[in-house]
């Protein structure tokens, strides 16, 4: 039996760092594979991209999703005990809350509020000389996503925890003082969730009983038992949290509209041609590189074998991208989605497989309708000015984004 193409024989970690997104991808490339085994933080671990490995990602029988996110992760982005970290029926247990709660009349409802928030800021950001566009939607999100949980949130403590939430995400694949500012967010952030699910259950906070927050708080695991409430805090964040981060897509969005002008028109006067370009942007700028699990039992694939506990990484970055699944897959092209045939395996931004086996991310329908619209706020109820900036977007920084959060300025209602 061959052995799995071995990219480096020494500890990778700083490699990845400072090569970022293609790390996976362009090994892959260099050894005309699509599998290779190096060390990551200390672990030999093999990484997979391409279609054909996200069908072996997703499958239950070989993968698990336990134990098998990095402590940096788990410390920042996603906490411990949540629905991501789970397996079986416990995994379909607590999934099952969140679609749910993010039920398309719900997911309805969230945009609804974005929208009339998003409105609502165009006069004062019309008083403003220049903006953060990243820094404003983030505003706008984390205030209309804890509405709609039905979480409390004071305008004076709005700007604390839209930033923690924020925070968590972009301190996720960062090191040193990032990492480290992720890791107090998440903390602090915890202990206000937790605190509301505490009140909610002793009766000393009143809300609705069909709200998020209710619904976490009174939640019953695949064990008949309410969840602990440091994990309820985790599951409620896993909704807030999210929610904001779709701010990076939608800043994607509004940098290729300024390099693809022409879709400006089109998306003005077409609503067909709305989705095909939320689905592109969010083809070519996945949040993270790739997402991690661990071998079930041992087993072999393509001819190589997988020994049991190894942890494995999915290319996300370089799946989206794979040469002879898409036709020129470097260029942004949202024509490419109007006929797409929804092969839940070569498009996994937000996770891959079988929407049916419940693999998929419960947030993504939220996701796109998000960005849809705010396309529709960008082209159809708003002008403004894009001022000279820095709008490099550097892959080595995890989770990537426009230097400058994209600046604009001279903002106007069109109605």
């Amino acid at each position: 039996m061959p052995e799995i193409p071995r990219a480096n024989r020494f500890e990778s970690s700083l490699s990845l760092l400072g090569e970022g997104y293609p790390f996976i991808r362009d090994r892959c490339r260099h050894l005309h594979s699509n599998i290779f085994q190096t060390r990551l933080l200390m672990q030999n671990t093999i990484c997979i991209s391409g279609e054909d490995a996200a069908r072996l990602f997703y499958d239950e029988r070989y993968m698990q999703r336990a134990h098998a996110a990095p402590r940096i992760l788990t410390k920042t982005l996603t906490g411990q005990g949540g629905v991501q970290g789970l397996d079986g029926e416990a995994h379909r247990q607590r999934k099952r809350m969140f679609l749910q709660l993010l039920a398309p009349t719900e997911v309805d409802r969230l945009v609804q509020l974005v929208e009339q928030d998003w409105r609502s800021a165009l006069g004062p950001w019309s008083q403003m000389e220049r903006l953060v566009l990243l820094e404003q939607l983030q505003t706008i999100l984390a205030r209309s996503v804890c509405l709609w949980a039905g979480v409390p949130l004071a305008e004076s403590e709005l700007e604390a925890r839209r930033d923690q939430l924020a925070s968590m995400i972009d301190g996720a694949g960062g090191v040193g003082a990032r990492q480290l500012q992720a890791r107090r967010a998440r903390r602090e952030a915890e202990a206000w969730a937790g605190g509301l699910v505490e009140q909610v259950r002793a009766g000393q906070l009143m809300v609705d009983p069909q709200c998020a927050l209710m619904a976490v708080a009174r939640h019953l695991d695949a064990d008949g038992k309410p969840l602990q409430t440091h994990v309820a805090a985790v599951e409620l964040l896993n909704l807030l949290r999210p929610t904001v981060a779709v701010s990076r897509f939608i800043v994607f969005a509004a940098l290729e509209l300024l390099t693809h002008p022409e879709w400006r028109e089109r998306l003005r006067d077409d609503d067909a041609e709305l989705e095909p370009f939320a689905q592109e942007v969010r083809r070519l700028y996945a949040f993270f590189p790739f997402m991690a699990a661990r071998v079930r039992e041992a087993f072999t694939w393509q001819g190589y074998r997988f020994p049991k506990g190894t942890r494995v990484l999915l290319d996300l970055w370089g799946t989206n991208r794979e040469v002879g699944r898409w036709d020129e897959p470097e260029r942004f092209r949202p024509e490419r989605f109007r006929d797409w045939d929804g092969n839940p395996f070569t498009f996994v931004t937000q996770g891959g497989g079988d929407p049916a086996a419940g693999h998929r991310c419960p947030g993504e329908p939220l996701a796109i309708e998000l960005l849809k619209a705010a396309l529709r706020i960008l082209t159809r109820e708003m002008t403004y000015e894009v001022p000279a900036q820095d709008l490099r977007v550097d892959l080595t920084r995890m989770p990537a984004q426009p230097k400058s959060g994209l600046l604009i300025s001279e903002v106007r209602a069109l109605n």
